[in-house]
């Protein structure tokens, strides 16, 4: 079979998830542009590891509280559209900070309301992207799709940030501002050629959103797969994932390496990153991902040890490399279980809390681990941090078999599972 021989190669016979793919790609690399050059101005404008913890939760924050909300609007309504929306509003975001910053006018309070703005919009196109990129393709292929669509976005991680680190000194960080929002509209004309049917919806009647979002709490809560999985993930995700959003203060005021140095360790997680959800995509199915899942969480915390013990950046490199394999290694394993699982009535609720333990969670590590930084630095704080992730590790390494039978032997799976 085709699937068996060639997963990656099969996935793009398919018009909507190429042509969805396809826009998305040039939209994350310039996403990863804007994203170091927001890092780094708040670090210009500030030199403050508290003010970056800031940033990154005015980015992350919101997600805790938003992301269950238009999980449920997702499942309700027509996932594209939401999308289109939500990335409407995004490029207006993006045209104003690329306004503001080339007209010099731009403050942290600016940056922080901006960044804010940006992270309410997020957890509405996210939700509604973990529902348009399943029905592009079989479900027999939804691994391979969601491990392919990481390595798309891991790609554009250190493609996007190495490109920022050369145009920062040439035209200032209102270049990574104006190429997203090029990216944004890219991307949002895109959404409008895809083909998908309308989605078959359940009549609510008279009931509140607030109890959809219930059900899918207690769904995932009467899971005894994904509901352990989701918490050893949300513990990596408060204390070691806010390490990215803290490099501008290791590049600056550990290796003194500038914003060449912060593209190139944000660029080595990237490299990292691409390797491992490249790794599953090349699997084609989802039989040994909790055992991926559990490593990850030894891999990651170890990793985080070896790039804070060190002075050297190009130890730090090969040490970012290691962060970014284990840590995507974790959250695409954690994605394709979940997805090729789940009831598709529940699939938006579902994956907005995952979207809540990863994307939302570290909004409460920024904020923590930046305003301790300040107090003990940054590399006393993430090695107490990796050394809490490596005691997650052992609850979790302990219930590795659990974890297996509950997410690996569901006999949807068998369907899903590839050869």
């Amino acid at each position: 079979m085709m699937m068996s021989r060639s997963p990656i190669l099969a996935i793009w016979a398919h018009r909507n998830y190429a042509l969805l793919m396809g826009g998305m790609a040039p939209n994350l690399l310039a996403g990863w542009m804007q994203r170091v050059g927001v890092g780094w101005l708040a670090w210009e404008l500030t030199h403050s590891p508290g003010w970056l913890g800031a940033i990154a939760a005015a980015d992350f924050a919101p997600m805790l509280v938003l992301a269950p909300v238009a999980g449920a609007t997702a499942d309700r309504g027509h996932p594209l559209r939401q999308m289109q929306m939500a990335q409407a509003l995004i490029l207006a975001q993006a045209v104003a900070l690329t306004a503001l910053t080339f007209a010099g006018s731009m403050t942290i309070e600016l940056l922080f309301g901006l960044s804010l703005l940006l992270g309410v919009l997020q957890p509405f196109s996210v939700a509604a992207r973990h529902l348009v990129v399943p029905t592009t393709v079989p479900r027999d292929q939804f691994a391979t799709a969601i491990a392919l669509d990481s390595a798309i976005f891991q790609t554009s991680r250190f493609i996007g940030p190495a490109i920022a680190g050369l145009l920062i000194p040439l035209v200032g960080v209102g270049g990574t501002f104006a190429a997203n929002a090029v990216g944004v509209a890219g991307f949002l004309l895109t959404l409008f050629c895809l083909d998908l049917p309308k989605p078959e919806r359940k009549r609510h009647g008279r009931k509140h959103i607030l109890q959809d979002m219930r059900e899918g709490l207690a769904y995932v809560r009467s899971h005894p797969g994904i509901w352990p999985v989701f918490l050893v993930l949300s513990v990596v995700s408060v204390l070691i994932r806010p390490l990215q959003d803290m490099l501008p203060g290791f590049a600056g005021g550990v290796f003194h390496a500038g914003p060449v140095g912060l593209a190139l360790l944000t660029a080595s997680l990237g490299v990292g990153a691409t390797i491992s959800a490249t790794w599953i995509a090349t699997r084609g199915h989802v039989r040994g991902l909790a055992r991926v899942f559990v490593l990850g969480c030894l891999g990651i915390s170890l990793a985080t040890l070896g790039f804070v013990a060190t002075e050297k950046l190009w130890v730090a490199l090969a040490f970012g490399v290691l962060v970014g394999f284990t840590l995507n290694a974790m959250s695409t394993s954690t994605q394709a279980l979940v997805q090729t699982s789940v009831a598709d009535h529940m699939r938006g609720r579902v994956m907005s809390l995952y979207t809540v333990f990863f994307r939302g969670t570290p909004a409460i590590g920024a904020v923590g681990l930046g305003l301790l930084a300040e107090t003990i630095g940054l590399r006393a704080t993430f090695a107490i941090a990796a050394a809490i992730c490596l005691a997650a590790w052992g609850v979790a390494a302990a219930r590795q078999r659990i974890l297996a039978a509950a997410l690996e032997s569901d006999p949807r799976r068998a369907a899903a599972g590839g050869d």
